[in-house]
C-alpha cells in the first residue's frame, strides 16, 4: 500500500480543482456550466470563492471538499499498491466530484461519468495485465451496467447511476466476483439507511428524490476496502 497520509496529501492536492469542478457542474439539467469570471477559476479556494473577481460561489461549504477528498484519498491509500495506485486515485478523486454534484443537484452529467469510464479503461491494464482479470473487470462492469440500467426503469434510480456502475464495477472486478457483489449490497444498504436518516429527521418526505451517487460510490469504497484488508 502507499499508506494513508499519502493518499490523504494527493487527496488535499487535489482538492481545489476538484472544488472547481464541483462549482462547475453543479447545475440543474439543460443549464450551461457556471462560471464567473472570463478565466472560468471559480470556487478554486477552500473558502469558495473565485480568486479571480472574489465573488463567492454558491458551492459546497467551505472545507468539505477538502475534507472529503483527504478522506477518500487516506482511505485508498491504505487500498493501493504501486500497481493500482493510478487507477484507484482516477476512480477515487473523481468519486469525490461526482458525489458532490449529485448531491448538489440530483444528477450525474455525461461530461463526467465517460471520461471517468474512459480513464478506468486506459488505467485498468495497468493496475493488473492478466487477461482472466481483465475479463472479469469487463464483465463486472457490464454486469453492474446492466443492473443499473434495468433498475433505473422501475425504481427512482437514474441513468447516471447506470453510467456510473460500469466504472465501479471495473474496479471492483480487480477483487473478484464477491467484491463486486458486496459493492453492490453495501450501495443499497447505505442508500437504505441515508433515506431513513432523512425521514426520520424530515430532512425529506416520502416521495422526495434523493441521489443514489454518494452511496453507490461509498458502497464501491467500503467493498474495496474490505477486500483489500482481506488480501493483507
Amino acid at each position: 500500500m502507499i499508506g494513508p497520509w499519502a493518499g490523504a496529501l494527493i487527496g488535499l492536492a487535489a482538492a481545489a480543482p476538484l472544488r472547481a469542478a464541483v462549482v462547475r457542474y453543479a447545475v440543474p439539467y439543460g443549464e450551461p456550466l457556471r462560471l464567473c469570471c472570463p478565466a472560468g477559476r471559480f470556487g478554486r479556494l477552500p473558502g469558495g470563492r473565485c480568486p479571480g473577481c472574489g465573488d463567492r460561489a454558491a458551492g459546497p461549504a467551505p472545507g468539505t471538499v477538502e475534507a472529503v477528498a483527504a478522506a477518500v484519498g487516506a482511505a485508498l491509500g491504505l487500498a493501493a499498491d504501486p500497481g493500482n495506485a493510478a487507477l484507484l486515485c482516477w476512480a477515487g478523486l473523481f468519486g469525490v466530484l461526482l458525489g458532490f454534484v449529485d448531491t448538489a443537484v440530483l444528477r450525474l452529467p455525461d461530461a463526467l461519468t465517460l471520461p471517468l469510464a474512459l480513464g478506468t479503461a486506459v488505467l485498468l491494464p495497468l493496475a493488473d495485465h492478466r487477461p482472466a482479470v481483465l475479463l472479469r473487470c469487463l464483465l463486472a462492469a457490464a454486469a453492474l451496467g446492466l443492473l443499473y440500467g434495468g433498475l433505473a426503469l422501475l425504481v427512482p434510480i437514474g441513468l447516471g447511476d447506470a453510467k456510473l456502475a460500469p466504472s465501479l464495477g471495473a474496479v471492483l472486478g480487480l477483487y473478484g466476483w464477491g467484491t463486486v457483489a458486496s459493492g453492490v449490497f453495501a450501495a443499497f444498504l447505505l442508500g437504505g439507511l441515508w433515506g431513513v436518516l432523512l425521514l426520520l429527521t424530515r430532512r425529506a418526505g416520502r416521495g422526495d428524490a434523493l441521489p443514489f451517487g454518494p452511496p453507490l460510490l461509498l458502497g464501491a469504497l467500503v467493498a474495496l476496502l474490505a477486500a483489500a484488508r482481506a488480501a493483507v
